[in-house]
């Protein structure tokens, strides 16, 4: 157990005490403290206890509100005007292959992912499609995230960094904090315990009773404080841990040093924060103004999202498994944003983020070990409606991969000729949670272990991929 406790007094029912800053408690995994594993892998050299793990990460970019189909990856040209994408397609690297136009950065990227055009769920309704996709459609109605770190514990055992991470855009800074995120619809734990909801940095939130992070009021909402405060603990800490043996000394290291590392964008190359940055992606102020609703417009804007994304690339390098990315404006009926006005701002943003992801871990030799996963709650109907927007359609959804060691490449499945719904190889939420399960699990050895709930390993072991993609 190590604990960190700010100079701060707080009084509650039970008197006054010391505010805590950092706790790092058992790591989820048979009661194991970092120290114990640590030892483990000194004295084994290959510490068998990860034997169900695969040492890979999923990044899932969830697109808040529904993103349209039609104008992200499959365009449907050969459809009646009414019906294909609204801004026209452009080429991809796979022959005969085109996306919407708004993607030409994917698009030439499109070797290394895998579309789906058949993927479907028939959940039209904002919350309870959003939580179905989030869970795969698994029976204990956790979250992918959740579910991971129930297997794979809470903290990561090495690093001792959280294992289900939320990135939402007020993590990028505090100049994003009013920017719109809903993310309680995508992070439900469903019947598990509430300890396993995904950790939020831009709140400050805990992991109980493994890794908390507290901090005075105020302090966490001030990024440079937070690194500054924990540059304080290492320089004030060699003393006191100068007495302490070698394994103590790297456990209070890895710890401090992930969380330090993983929120610390300075630290990345400049070329490469430009290569990320959408802030050019902002919406015309006089927007809000012609439309219904239209207050609620600036917060959609995208400009925190390339920032969302390299974060999570840097949370997966530090050994998070699961982080989930989110981007909201995608709701676009017409009465606020619409496919007119919303997707010249929100396609872009997407395009370059994700396409700088994908290039980012391919440079860094990270492509079979990050697993990114772009999608939504549901799709949009594939008839433009009057007010240049499209409506609810749960019938036929957008889903992209990216990496993961998976097979890259390819369209999975076909939509019919309206693009209105699935026309062959159906792909169900089921299929989804099953691709995602087999990137981070060995099935055959979750099988195995006795401690973990039977509908926790009943949703890994049973559930299946998407044949095409392993």
């Amino acid at each position: 157990m190590l604990t960190i406790g700010s100079s701060e007094t707080v009084s509650n029912c039970e008197g006054s005490s010391r505010r805590e800053f950092l706790r790092v408690g058992a790591l989820g995994l048979g009661g194991f403290c970092l120290t114990d594993l640590l030892a483990l892998k000194a004295r084994a050299g290959e510490d068998k206890i990860y034997d169900f793990l695969r040492d890979k990460s999923v990044v899932m970019l969830n697109l808040q509100g529904g993103p349209t189909h039609v104008e992200t990856f499959d365009p449907k040209m050969t459809a009646p005007s009414e019906y294909r994408a609204m801004f026209g397609e452009v080429k991809t690297s796979i022959p005969g292959v085109t996306f919407g136009s708004h993607f030409p950065m994917l698009g030439k990227l499109a070797h290394k992912m895998s579309v789906v055009r058949s993927f479907r769920h028939g959940n039209g309704s904002h919350g309870t499609a959003s939580a179905l996709v989030a869970a795969g459609g698994n029976s204990t109605g956790a979250c992918m995230g959740s579910l991971y770190s129930r297997v794979a514990g809470l903290t990561n055992g090495v690093t001792g960094l959280p294992n289900n991470c939320l990135v939402v855009p007020a993590t990028a800074g505090d100049k994003y904090k009013d920017l719109r995120a809903v993310p309680e619809r995508v992070t439900s734990v469903g019947n598990l315990p509430k300890s396993l909801a995904p950790f939020d940095p831009s709140k400050g939130g805990s992991i109980l009773n493994d890794m908390e992070l507290r901090l005075p009021e105020g302090r966490f909402e001030n990024r440079r404080g937070l690194l500054s405060r924990i540059d304080e603990l290492k320089r004030g800490a060699d003393s006191t841990l100068a007495s302490a043996d070698s394994l103590h000394q790297k456990a209070f290291d890895v710890i401090l040093g992930g969380v330090t590392d993983s929120f610390d964008l300075s630290k990345e190359n400049p070329r490469t924060l430009e290569r990320y940055d959408t802030g050019a992606y902002k919406i015309p102020k006089g927007l809000a103004k012609k439309k219904k609703n239209g207050k609620s417009i600036p917060g959609f804007s995208p400009i925190a999202l390339g920032k969302q994304m390299l974060m999570a690339r840097r949370l997966c390098e530090a050994g998070c498994g699961f982080v989930t990315v989110t981007s909201t404006g995608w709701d676009m009926h017409g009465n606020a944003f619409g496919i007119d006005d919303g997707m010249p701002i929100l396609g872009p943003a997407v395009d370059k983020a994700a396409s700088a992801f994908i290039e980012d871990c391919s440079a860094r030799g990270l492509s079979e070990k990050i697993l990114l996963v772009i999608t939504g709650e549901f799709g949009r109907t594939p008839k433009i409606n009057s007010k240049g927007g499209r409506d609810h359609w749960g019938n036929l959804c957008t889903l992209a991969f990216a990496g993961g060691g998976l097979n890259m490449g390819q369209v999975v499945g076909k939509s019919d000729k309206l693009v209105g719904e699935p026309a062959e190889d159906l792909v169900t939420t089921n299929m989804l949670l099953g691709t995602v399960m087999n990137v981070l699990f060995d099935p055959a050895q979750v099988r195995l272990l006795s401690s973990i709930p039977d509908e926790v390993k009943k949703a890994v072991v049973d559930s299946k991929p998407i044949p095409q993609l392993v």
